[in-house]
């Protein structure tokens, strides 16, 4: 009888490990590589206006070897969008700027806005992940970054850096007032330095932040923007069927972790679940890496805004 028990018990145990082993593979090598389009449309315009198609990408984290994501992202310039957000950590590497700007090469002849990350600063280094349940813990930066030489290749191009300055734009026919603070996560966001209701007379009053700290989201909301698009979260990077993300890696409600949502009464939020991860946690599990493509649309007056998600096997389509 004890000799049953104990085979039973190693086939359990065996069959435990092979289960982990297989979920580890899939989370680290198929999944993590396994890029997805979303579409997104949100009715943000003004009333009348033409609609706008918006590239949104962030947290690339690129190294220079990721040869896989590089190919994939660059094949997003066929996308042919109005206008491109990139809400940052671009970088996993001091050598990866050129990585990044091959990557984005395609995208970079479209108007552009961006803001940085934490990533951009700094390098990644080795966490505890228990460390992600307290959005307390104290934070340890890695090697510098050459931000300044990612920041200098995007503005040579003619994207527009968006950090703590108010840009008004026309894209595609489309009067934008833009807006951004640095990264929140970092604790450095200065928002009284674009603080102030923008131009009434935009058709888009558009804020771009990192990190979706709510004390940054309730400021964008308080001074009348209509759209914040934000990264950081990852999607949860690590979330569990029926479930969801377990966390946000920062005060944002679990909820709101990834796509569209309302902030307040009239504010929508866009978060990217990004497209890459740190090296020292390169997996993903129910959270495919993406960028966005969003449609924003006119505001209609007759109630037919807040239409249901629809999830198709390759895309998610959402209408908020």
């Amino acid at each position: 009888m004890a000799s049953l028990v104990s085979t039973r018990a190693g086939r359990l145990a065996a069959a435990a490990v092979g289960t982990g082993a297989a979920g580890l593979f899939y989370a680290t090598v198929i999944e993590r590589n396994a890029f997805a389009l979303r579409h997104v449309t949100m009715p943000v315009l003004e009333p009348g206006s033409t609609p706008l198609r918006v590239l949104h990408i962030s947290d690339l984290h690129m190294m220079p070897n990721q040869y896989l994501k590089q190919a994939w992202v660059s094949e997003l310039a066929s996308l042919e969008p109005d206008l491109v957000v990139n809400t940052g950590d671009n970088l996993a590497h001091p050598g990866a700027v050129p990585a990044v700007i091959q990557a984005l090469d395609g995208l970079l002849t479209h108007p552009g806005l961006f803001v940085f990350g934490s990533n951009d600063y700094f390098g990644p280094t080795p966490k505890n992940p228990f460390k992600y349940f307290d959005s307390e813990h104290e934070r340890k930066h890695g090697e510098p970054l050459p931000w300044r030489d990612l920041r200098a290749a995007f503005i040579e191009r003619g994207w527009l850096d968006a950090t703590h300055r108010t840009h008004e734009i026309e894209v595609a026919g489309t009067r934008i007032v833009a807006a951004g603070v640095d990264d929140p996560h970092l604790d450095r966001d200065r928002y009284d330095t674009v603080a102030g209701r923008p131009n009434p007379l935009a058709q888009l009053r558009l804020g771009l932040t990192h990190s979706p700290e709510p004390r940054v989201l309730d400021r964008f909301a308080d001074d009348g923007y209509d759209l914040v698009m934000a990264g950081h979260t990852h999607g949860g990077q690590l979330c569990l069927p029926f479930v969801g993300a377990l966390v946000t890696n920062c005060e944002l409600d679990r909820s709101r972790v990834k796509g569209p949502s309302r902030w307040g009464a009239h504010m929508r939020l866009h978060v990217s679940a990004g497209l890459g991860t740190s090296p020292y946690a390169p997996a993903r599990f129910c959270c495919r890496p993406e960028a966005t493509l969003l449609t924003l649309t006119p505001v209609s007056h007759g109630g037919g805004d807040d239409a249901g998600i629809e999830s198709l096997p390759q895309l998610a389509e959402d209408r908020v």
